[in-house]
């Protein structure tokens, strides 16, 4: 029985491993529900023009993907890693300023969504 030996190399490169499919997963799924529940919004703000509505939710889906999914990768660096434990209090902190990052763009979004409905609402009640 051969014993395997783990170096700090193979514990970052674990934990690139870890990180990526989480955040991707992540960024998807929030956009999901955010993009899911924001069609009402859009077909408010466009007066029920579903086309319309449509076509830019989808463009809004795209963009927060570029934008969440660039964020995660622009702060990927994990520093030396050299033992079990440092290994997973490395990730939690990474996951979880991301997470705290991907909350507040859902809730810009849902800002957005909010002032567009608003507006659009006061030019047919003036």
């Amino acid at each position: 029985m051969t014993a395997t030996i783990l170096t700090p190399a193979t514990y970052n490169f674990s934990a690139y491993m870890i990180y990526l499919p989480v955040v991707l997963i992540l960024t998807v799924t929030v956009s999901q529900f955010l993009f899911k529940n924001s069609k009402t919004f859009m077909m408010d703000i466009f007066h029920q023009k579903q086309d319309i509505a449509m076509a830019t939710n989808s463009l809004f889906k795209i963009g927060f993907y570029l934008l969440n999914i660039g964020f995660a990768l622009c702060i990927i660096e994990l520093y030396r890693i050299e033992t079990v434990e440092s290994l997973v209090v490395s990730l939690s902190e990474k996951i979880g300023k991301f997470s705290i990052y991907l909350g507040i763009m859902m809730f810009l979004n849902l800002l957005l969504f909010l002032k567009g409905r608003r507006h659009a609402s006061h030019k047919t009640n003036p």
